[in-house]
């Protein structure tokens, strides 16, 4: 049998390494964007100078013959089912018994005049990443980013080391207002600025202008104002990377449609990751994900449907974890933008407005939802049990200090974080739990 997977992120390479521990089956991964496997989110430390791409690959360049994996450099062309061949842009074949498409995503572009001049870009691909040193080789006197999300913040962040100006169009009257409540969008918003960034909520980008010689030397927003640049980076969300798949009779909406074993319309392909869009999405999730734990739960939960073993795609509760500048972000279960019917919340700031926490619960029962935290580290284990445990908001207060993972020497935050709930709440005022107990806690996850 051969397993041909397309795609080597971290979606395709789980799938590829999950069939090698439970088959000796042939295994092909193909993919145009580079040789080896490496980790997408650490592209901007290299353009940053912090590594190198070498050190982004997770895997030495033996591991995969080693382990019996072939690896093709190319891109995919077509898929000819009623064959079960590839045609692939080097005009070669390759035939396949099972196929996982992982093919991932590609920047959103929207129309815009201009937006394929010399200087415009995304930031997904390691193509991306090359483009972006062409475009700065020279350096430049400002760039102009279309887009409120972590993608745009990435790049902001990347051209602000080589001290380059940035303004960052925001459509929303809310910085990342379709993911965080107003509370959070406003503490960020107020760092972005504070670092320098030229931060404009409700602008849209209306025109991209030409230099005369195909490259671009500034914008216009839908405002009518122009603002000189000489790069513009397209962060405006991502889409499944599925244009490649016209005419191959593989089911698809805004994503490759499967059910929750991961398979398409077509016998004897998958599909799994950012390119996949599940018929019917599970509770409180959403049908494409497009996050790096859920594309590697996807990659195992392919392979394992591939080779017979039937299982349903389970991820568990929410979570997700990012970085705004020197500011980490985590959540943990459902916190909407806005708050759902029956829901409750409490938001705490620190003085210094560099920290925040906001917790969401169910008001009749108290049932603890979700926790959104800023600058502050917490343990996945802890709150993915309190969650399955179906604690209460009172008891997630109590031994919150449970889940706290700071380094040593960092602020204690709970004492003001307790000290503002109780004032707040004085009926549900909570004691802080005795420290054997936070320890039994965390020891026994």
């Amino acid at each position: 049998m051969h397993y041909v997977i397309i795609g080597n992120g971290i979606t395709g390479i789980t799938a590829a390494r999950t069939i090698r521990k439970n088959s000796d089956h042939d295994i092909t991964v193909i993919s145009g964007e580079t040789d080896h496997f490496f980790s997408r989110t650490a592209l901007m430390y290299i353009y940053m100078g912090h590594m190198r791409y070498k050190d982004t690959k997770p895997y030495e360049d033996w591991f995969w013959q080693k382990n019996k994996i072939a690896l093709k450099r190319a891109w995919v062309e077509q898929i000819d089912s009623d064959n079960k061949s590839l045609r692939l842009s080097d005009d070669s074949t390759i035939t396949y018994d099972k196929l996982l498409i992982a093919s991932g995503s590609v920047p959103n572009k929207y129309g815009w005049p201009g937006q394929d001049l010399d200087g415009v870009q995304g930031l997904y691909s390691y193509q991306d990443l090359e483009m972006l040193e062409k475009n700065t080789a020279n350096g430049i006197e400002r760039a102009v980013i279309v887009g409120g999300g972590l993608i745009g913040i990435e790049l902001a962040e990347m051209l602000h080391s080589r001290h380059y100006s940035v303004t960052l169009l925001v459509r929303e009257s809310k910085y990342w207002n379709n993911v965080l409540p107003d509370q959070e969008s406003d503490m960020i918003s107020r760092h972005f600025m504070e670092h320098g960034f030229d931060l404009r909520l409700g602008s849209e980008l209306k025109e991209i202008l030409d230099d005369g010689q195909g490259k671009v030397r500034g914008v216009i927003t839908a405002s009518g104002e122009e603002i000189p640049c000489q790069l513009v980076g397209l962060t405006a969300g991502v889409s499944p990377n599925i244009g490649w798949l016209a005419g191959s009779g593989i089911a698809t909406q805004r994503g490759i449609l499967v059910d929750h074993h991961q398979r398409t319309n077509v016998e004897d392909i998958y599909a799994a990751g950012d390119c996949a869009q599940f018929h019917q999405a599970l509770p409180d999730r959403r049908p494409v994900e497009q996050v790096w734990y859920t594309g590697k739960i996807q990659g195992e939960n392919a392979a394992m449907n591939m080779l017979g073993r039937q299982q349903a795609y389970a991820p568990g509760y929410w979570f997700n974890s990012a970085k705004f500048l020197d500011i980490e972000y985590q959540t943990y279960g459902m916190v909407m933008p806005q708050l759902r019917e029956g829901e409750q919340d409490f938001y705490w700031e620190d003085k210094g407005g560099k920290k925040c926490i906001h917790l969401v619960y169910r008001a009749s029962d108290r049932l603890f939802i979700g926790i959104n935290t800023f600058g502050i580290r917490m343990r996945h284990t802890v709150f993915n049990k309190w969650l399955k445990d179906r604690q209460t908001v009172d008891h997630v207060l109590q031994y919150i200090a449970a889940a706290a993972f700071d380094p040593e020497f960092f602020t204690n935050f709970q004492p003001d974080f307790l000290e503002a709930w109780n004032n707040a709440h004085p009926s549900y005022a909570v004691k802080p739990a005795k420290k054997k107990n936070l320890l039994q806690l965390i020891f026994n996850n």
